[in-house]
């Protein structure tokens, strides 16, 4: 079992930066592959980026390929994503989630972004 609280989400203008954060409970959490996805309203959730269980590999999503950076720390059981140069259309739900077996079977609460033009 894998509990997940993400932080970090806020108001900022495009342009700008945030990172998120995903703090995970439980001794497991290094045998994880972590994934972000947001959901924007009236669109359905899509997937941002991932993260091997050893932090060696990665993958992006075409739009935020370049700007995002995903990245690990399985001694503190963080994950975070680091968002530059931020876009009114990056506007979403960012939500973590913990791919144990092949799907994602542990999600958090999600963290609002907000991006002003």
């Amino acid at each position: 079992q894998v509990q997940l609280v993400e932080s970090g989400g806020g108001l900022v203008q495009a342009g700008g930066s945030l990172r998120l954060s995903c703090a995970a409970s439980g001794r497991t959490f290094s045998r994880y592959a972590m994934g972000w996805f947001r959901q924007a309203p009236g669109k359905e959730r899509e997937f941002v980026a991932r993260i091997s269980w050893s932090g060696t590999t990665t993958i992006y999503a075409d739009s935020v390929k370049g700007r995002f950076t995903i990245s690990r720390d399985n001694a503190k059981n963080l994950v975070y994503l680091q968002m530059n140069s931020l876009k009114p259309e990056d506007t979403a739900v960012y939500y973590c989630a913990a791919d144990g077996i092949g799907s994602y079977d542990y999600w958090g609460q999600g963290t609002q972004v907000t991006v002003s033009s």
